[in-house]
């Protein structure tokens, strides 16, 4: 049975039997017709996964891998805040007149720093250093710039990766892990769809780097579950997890830039049926 699964079912029950009620609390989201969105919550959740041992994607309902690899490579490889540059629509209530999210996300991504190498952008810094100095324990990105969250339309979810590189013995290649840093997290709608991301992203990036996908590990500050979502997360957790599918990434792609959404595909994934999801906006 999928691992991805039971993590899942066990967070949800840890949230809906320990977590704490914000009805009452000023929140910010509102549903579609203005009632203010409630929810469990439960902080410092921590989760990991091995994807050496299988792809971290739910069979309790269906994740989109491609639609979710689609954002990831907007924000990772476009560097781009603008949603006409995405395939799908899912940030389309966060953006201007012209598409903009701001300078949010893939914006920060491609702002340009001065290091002693030379001028990079976060990604190019990371690769460079993952390919020249592995063992480096200072292999991060940060989108959550405070100078300039005023002009973001949202604030980053998920904000930080911390990437760490190990050597198994016996072992040919290196093991890249990483760290997903997120202040908050609507569970159902973006838990999986995020660590899907972020898994591709790590083979990808072990790919490029001739290394091999190790641990992702998952902190979310603030996980919780909106009040109108309890119901279908109950219907969820009803269902048996299913056999976890296998996950292929093109071998022939040796340069980051040069995957697409395309690249990734999935074998033997057979999920439950998917349920409708309101969002809180």
């Amino acid at each position: 049975m999928s691992y991805a699964d039971n993590i899942f079912i066990d967070m949800c029950r840890d949230i809906l039997e320990n977590g704490c009620d914000t009805k009452g609390e000023k929140v910010r989201p509102k549903w579609e017709d203005g009632t203010p969105a409630y929810t469990i919550k439960r902080f410092g959740v921590v989760n990991r996964y091995d994807l050496r041992r299988e792809f971290p994607i739910l069979t309790l309902r269906r994740t989109a891998l491609k639609s979710a690899t689609d954002e990831m490579l907007w924000i990772w490889q476009k560097k781009s805040n603008n949603v006409h540059e995405l395939s799908s629509h899912i940030w389309d209530a966060w953006a201007d007149e012209d598409g903009s999210i701001g300078k949010a996300y893939g914006y920060q991504m491609g702002v340009k720093h001065r290091y002693r190498e030379g001028m990079m952008d976060q990604v190019d810094r990371v690769l460079y250093d993952l390919k020249n100095n592995p063992f480096s324990r200072r292999i991060m990105t940060n989108m959550y710039v405070h100078a300039d969250l005023s002009e973001m339309n949202l604030y980053p979810c998920a904000y930080s990766m911390t990437f760490n590189v190990t050597a198994r013995p016996g072992a040919e290649k290196l093991t890249l892990n990483a760290v997903l840093n997120q202040r908050s997290q609507d569970v159902l709608t973006a838990n999986n769809w995020n660590v899907v991301q972020y898994a591709v992203l790590l083979h990808m990036f072990a790919q490029v780097c001739g290394m091999e996908a190790g641990e992702l590990v998952h902190v979310i500050a603030d996980a919780h579950i909106y009040d109108r979502h309890v119901p279908l997360v109950e219907e969820l957790l009803r269902r048996e997890p299913r056999p976890a599918p296998r996950f292929l990434l093109n071998p022939e792609v040796t340069d980051f830039y040069a995957f697409t959404k395309e690249d990734v595909r999935l074998e033997g994934y057979e999920p439950h049926p998917q349920i409708e999801i309101p969002v809180a906006v």
